[in-house]
């Protein structure tokens, strides 16, 4: 950090997921002579562990919470100082200089929207709006992947836009090795049920491969914060027979011997600003089955890769990673061809 200007970290609405995670590994890399003046989402306060120096604002998910959070940093900033918007919005009031890190599509309003509920669509479009009014206000956008650097420069068109891209991943501990020990599952599939993460085309080609004769071990990780998909997976699970099993989220530092318990990460969403479980797997020797997709190009050399649109084309890729592929259909002739239409040889 520059000698003599104040970093503020501005982080409302940070509160799950990778950007949580990233959050945490931000304030345990936090200089311990600077000053870390922050304003965090209340969601986030069990899960969080601050620097000593740290002073904070929670900011609770309402409107009026929001706005306070927007008037209070307002009044603490600096002409001089920066801003760090780590939620990825610009600030509303501020006239210290703005940097944004970037790992939200739907800001940029290159994500459907259908399949969320009406609230989710209001306020995304809300905050595509702000994102749009306010981006002059951005002295820098700091993104994760070549990939979204470039959806974020054809949000800007012509115009250059202000972006580095600069990736940081959490510290993993990989663990000892020891006696291969069998694995309770074939695939773990780590995201939360926000509706790109395609947890029912997943399920889909799992329906299909159960059709075919086979089924795979798969892990999810579906919370509380998203109860009906979670439900509907194992319905379908238990309507179908499927081995698809929910476990319960873990703190971050075990995560590496979650991973350890199964064959492959499996990853079929349809869109990432980055994809931290991709970056977690390739260093901890994980293979991985994922979408074929530039964000996932970006960060890892994937085993196996699909269409994240197609379950058959998941179905068919979990079938190649575990050496059982699916037979092709065998061409016929044209002799043969007409010998099996109509019973037998033309008029």
């Amino acid at each position: 950090m520059t000698a003599g200007r104040r970093l503020l970290l501005h982080a409302p609405n940070v509160h799950t997921g990778g950007g949580l995670v990233l959050l945490q590994q931000l304030l345990d890399a936090w200089p311990a002579q600077a000053p870390l003046i922050a304003w965090l989402d209340q969601r986030a306060k069990a899960a969080l562990q601050l620097p000593a120096q740290a002073e904070v604002s929670w900011v609770s998910p309402s409107l009026a919470s929001r706005l306070g959070a927007e008037v209070s940093l307002a009044r603490r900033a600096k002409a001089d100082d920066r801003v760090l918007c780590f939620h990825g919005l610009p600030p509303l009031l501020c006239r210290a200089e703005a940097q944004l890190f970037l790992q939200n599509r739907n800001y940029l309003g290159q994500v459907p929207l259908d399949e969320y509920g009406w609230r989710t669509r209001w306020r995304n479009r809300a905050e595509q709006w702000i994102s749009r009014l306010y981006r002059s206000s951005v002295s820098c956008y700091y993104v994760q992947s070549p990939t979204m650097a470039r959806a974020l420069q054809a949000w800007f068109g012509s115009e250059p836009a202000p972006l580095r891209v600069l990736p940081f991943v959490p510290d993993l501990v990989v663990p000892a090795s020891g006696e291969p020990l069998a694995k309770p599952f074939d695939f773990v599939f780590v995201a939360d049920g926000e509706p790109h993460k395609n947890h029912r085309r997943l399920v889909e080609a799992w329906q299909l491969l159960a059709g075919q004769g086979l089924k795979p071990r798969l892990a999810v990780t579906l919370s509380d914060r998203h109860a009906a998909l979670r439900d509907w997976v194992m319905q379908q699970a238990s309507v179908h027979g499927l081995a698809i099993h929910n476990l319960p989220q873990r703190p971050h530092h075990e995560m590496p011997q979650f991973y350890a318990d199964a064959h492959a990460l499996i990853f079929p969403s349809l869109g990432e600003s980055f994809g931290l479980p991709l970056v977690e797997a390739q260093v901890l020797g994980l293979p991985i089955v994922a979408s074929e997709r530039d964000y996932v190009r970006d960060i890892c050399h994937p085993a196996e890769t699909f269409d994240p649109e197609s379950a058959v084309s998941i179905a068919r890729a979990v079938r190649r990673f575990l050496q059982r592929p699916e037979a092709l259909q065998a061409p016929l002739t044209a002799a043969e061809f007409l010998s099996r239409i109509d019973g037998g040889e033309p008029r």
